[in-house]
């Protein structure tokens, strides 16, 4: 179902407002699921599931700049096609399609600047997590929980072996033994 993209990373520093993560980087995986069938959301929230990211809803991605703060959050583009910006006003554009894959560290900024009407996106987060709309600069608690917030060892995508194993990891952080 997934294939082995070649995975494309992003790191992102603060920008005004939106504190992004200096230590995790964005993860882009171009074209991971083959699309196929009538509901193509059900082969994200299946790879998400099995591989311990519960999905959590399918919608769009919202259109006005935000981050959370209280979970990683992988986004599953199931239909269609969008204009992204990542990293806050100003940051970093990004054109996302059927069977493309975001795993934003949290704290990452995210906005949708224009998309098709067919647009549709699966996300999910690791067990415990969710996603608070965050629109200003974080408090203490907020950097804190940012800062510290655990992540699963299986990549969304492609597992064990995948690019959170590769990319998500630094001397300060590791990932939890959550499967």
């Amino acid at each position: 179902m997934a294939s082995s993209p070649s995975t494309q990373t992003l790191l992102l520093e603060p920008n005004a407002w939106v504190p992004n993560n200096p230590h995790l980087p964005v993860l882009i995986y171009p074209k991971a699921i083959a699309i196929r069938g009538s509901d193509p959301g059900a082969l994200f929230e299946k790879t998400f599931k099995a591989n311990g990211w519960p999905p959590q809803w399918r919608y769009g991605i919202y259109d006005f700049h935000h981050y959370h703060s209280e979970g990683h959050e992988v986004l599953g583009i199931a239909r269609g096609h969008a204009h992204l910006m990542l990293g806050g006003p100003g940051g970093h554009e990004l054109e996302v399609r059927a069977g493309d894959v975001l795993l934003l560290p949290a704290g990452t900024g995210h906005c949708n600047l224009g998309s098709s009407d067919d647009f549709l996106v699966v996300g999910a987060y690791p067990p415990g997590q969710h996603a608070d709309i965050c629109r200003e600069a974080p408090s203490v608690a907020q950097q804190k929980s940012i800062d510290t917030l655990p992540f699963p060892q299986r990549d969304p995508v492609q597992s064990e072996d995948g690019a959170v194993g590769q990319y998500w990891v630094s001397p300060e952080r590791s990932p939890s033994t959550e499967p």
